[in-house]
């Protein structure tokens, strides 16, 4: 039988398929479910530092709607404090101890000293690796790219002083040009990427005239970006790749493997078809790898990347150009009329 061993971040992994960063892990049933379905790892959902200060903001609200009301009254209610990031540590440590994988801890915090303290009580927990989770949405007409990433860099190198676990980084595809970001984080001793982040995007209701924001799973068209950078990443850093959005079954997995991918992340095809499909996307794999003959993954690992491929432009083209001067195979796959 074929091995679906992998090693990510320098961890040694039964196969490829982790668990992304969901709502999904928060209840213990299914994270078990996910376990026996025989995922590798689970990233823990977010530890969101702006989510902790507009909660705190509200229940100081709430607790001072009625003080002062008359002169001899200071407050209705005994003082009070928002827990802060406490009870999503309590949450992680418990997942922690219910599982036998490794359990991978995720942050997404706000002021640059934060992140390092945030991801020292995390690593306190004895989790296996920390996800940086990173993104900007520009807001800032007049600030600058290279301030953010410069921002984004130093957090890194904070991060990187204080805690002793291996750190990876999730992150967006909106930068300018990726390959230079992930390089300089490489250079400062990343021990892994995430590619990419899905970030919401904002909607209209036309009925009701408001924003909202819907909740939009990956279809399998969502992973080529990922499969792009894969191919051209492999062999050219030292970090672990590990490709997520739009990996749906068996096959996005191998794909991502032949680019050159480490392993993957799932979250909306779990959604989708349930915990047990992890069980099918690895049969899936098994049995390609068997009619291919290959023993292990590091067999074809990398085998359709930029390094391995004769045809220098294979991950380079991002236009139609070439497609269009074969114009007419497109009507092989969508009949004219």
């Amino acid at each position: 039988m074929s091995s679906l061993k992998t090693n990510y971040l320098g961890i040694e992994l039964k196969n490829p398929i982790i668990v992304g960063a969901s709502n999904l892990v928060n209840d213990l049933d299914i994270v078990k479910k996910m376990e026996d379905a025989g995922a590798s790892a689970i990233v823990y959902k977010s530890l969101f530092e702006e989510q902790i200060q507009l909660e705190s903001f509200e229940l100081e609200e709430e607790l001072n709607a009625y003080s002062d009301i008359h002169a001899e009254m200071n407050s209705l209610f005994p003082e009070l404090q928002h827990a802060g990031p406490e009870e999503h540590l309590m949450k992680l440590a418990k997942l922690k101890d219910a599982v036998d994988i490794p359990v991978i801890g995720s942050l997404n915090a706000v002021f640059e000293p934060t992140w390092a303290e945030y991801a020292l009580e995390i690593e306190k927990l004895g989790v296996s690796a920390l996800e940086l989770n990173f993104y900007a949405v520009p807001k800032d007409f007049k600030k600058d790219e290279a301030d953010i990433i410069n921002e984004q860099l130093s957090v890194l190198k904070k991060v990187l002083s204080k805690v002793k676990i291996p750190v990876s980084v999730k992150l967006s595809p909106y930068y300018t040009n990726p390959l230079k970001i992930i390089n300089s984080m490489d250079e400062l001793g990343v021990d892994g990427f995430v590619l990419f982040n899905r970030l919401f995007q904002p909607d209209i209701d036309l009925n009701k005239e408001e924003m909202f924001f819907p909740y939009n799973l990956s279809n399998h068209e969502d992973n080529r970006l990922a499969l792009r950078f894969a191919g051209l990443l492999y062999e050219n850093i030292k970090g672990s790749i590990c490709s997520s959005r739009g990996i749906l079954d068996g096959k996005d997995v191998i794909k991502m493997i032949l680019a050159g991918a480490d392993c993957v992340q799932v979250v909306s095809t779990l959604y989708r078809n349930k915990p047990e499909h992890i069980k099918d996307m690895l049969s899936d794999i098994e049995n390609w790898m068997d009619t291919k003959n290959y023993k292990e993954l590091n067999d074809f690992r990398g085998k359709l990347s930029q390094k391995s491929l004769n045809d220098p432009f294979a991950y380079k083209r991002a236009q139609y150009v070439d497609i269009l001067m074969k114009s007419d195979t497109i009507f092989t796959i969508y009949p004219k009329g």
